[in-house]
């Protein structure tokens, strides 16, 4: 049995305390990552799409290579998405320069509000869940950014300068994205972006600080998301594994390249010819790892209902319409593990 150890509040300054995985992180025997039953393709795993052409001459193609995969896959890479190399970087930096801030500092931020906008945590919901996840996180509302920026941290000293250039260019890509999601169902171009009423958008800086039994615990164990569109940033340190066919198939990093994947949003919005699929991340025993995810959703007054062209004999309505904050709270008060929260929006018979 693993050490009780005397409480910290993050994982970080906890995980120097020992060198074993605590009580509290470890999964039950059948709740395990199965770390020897995983796929490791060659490539990225899933589809890698160049985006290069997305504004140009091809983009027809490339508005089909993205609906295939949103309806085959419900991830996919991106290349030459736009965003400058520079910008990427200095997201990672800041992050990384952020999580290694003295304890004291850090902890300024940090609150187990889940409803708080900018906050530092540890796992995920650590009022509700039964097991702890191998992650520390800072959750950062990005729009509209006037109204956020302020409350982010000051130190480091960039980190707002940097963190607010990332944002708004992540936001431009996945206007781009959502209108080429459009045209890929047929619909018109800035159909998605509408169905979003005002939109928001915010991120996880995630920290994964090294395991020494990774066996026993995730960073985050298997779920969906609940926004509209993921666009994910991450280090070269591998961890991202999604549900394909019935089995975990790990996402190596590509260098340049960022993840996107379909929300539980666009599977209504897109009347389940979309899918939101199951990812998980997992730790190892070697590296830290930063991963940046941005989360892109509809505002919390916006109606969530597929376009009228989407409905028909063959497709009956998926879900009745409800607003994005009614889904919201559904899926806090289910937890990240339970089934699909979008479940408890079916049309009743």
């Amino acid at each position: 049995m693993a050490p009780a150890i005397a409480a910290k509040p993050l994982l970080s300054d906890l995980v120097a305390q020992s060198k074993q995985v605590p009580s509290s992180h470890i999964r039950a025997v059948g709740d395990r990552p199965d770390l020897a039953n995983v796929d490791h393709e060659s490539g990225a795993g899933i589809p890698l799409i160049d985006l290069k052409q997305l504004d140009g001459p091809g983009r027809r193609r490339v508005v089909e290579a993205i609906g295939a995969a949103c309806e085959n896959d419900g991830f996919f890479m991106v290349t030459n998405h736009g965003i400058p190399e520079a910008v990427v970087e200095g997201m990672l930096r800041v992050a990384r320069e952020f999580f290694h801030l003295p304890e004291s500092e850090r902890l300024k931020c940090y609150s187990d509000d889940p409803k708080k906008a900018i906050r530092l945590s540890t796992s995920f919901n650590v009022r509700t869940e039964k097991v702890s996840n191998w992650r520390d996180f800072l959750r950062l509302h990005c729009y509209p950014l006037e109204s956020f920026v302020d409350q982010w941290p000051s130190n480091p000293p960039a980190f707002r300068e940097v963190v607010g250039t990332y944002s708004t260019e992540a936001r431009a890509l996945a206007l781009r994205l959502l209108e080429a999601i459009s045209e890929s169902l047929g619909l018109e171009r800035g159909h998605m972006v509408k169905a979003m009423g005002r939109h928001a958008q915010h991120m996880a800086v995630n920290y994964y600080p090294p395991c020494p039994q990774p066996e026993l615990t995730y960073g985050l164990p298997g779920h969906k998301d609940p926004n509209a569109v993921t666009l994910l940033l991450q280090d070269g340190v591998s961890g991202l594994q999604v549900r394909r066919h019935g089995r975990w198939v790990a996402v190596s990093p590509v260098p340049g390249a960022l993840v996107i994947n379909i929300g539980d949003q666009l599977q209504a919005l897109s009347n389940d010819r979309y899918k939101s699929v199951l990812h998980r991340v997992i730790v190892n025993s070697e590296s830290e790892r930063i991963s940046v995810p941005t989360f892109y959703c509809p505002s919390p007054d916006a109606v969530v209902a597929p376009a009228e062209a989407l409905v028909d004999g063959g497709h009956p309505l998926a879900y009745r319409p409800f607003t994005y904050q009614e889904y919201y709270e559904e899926f806090w008060n289910m937890g990240l593990e339970s089934a699909s929260c979008l479940d408890r929006f079916r049309p009743i018979a």
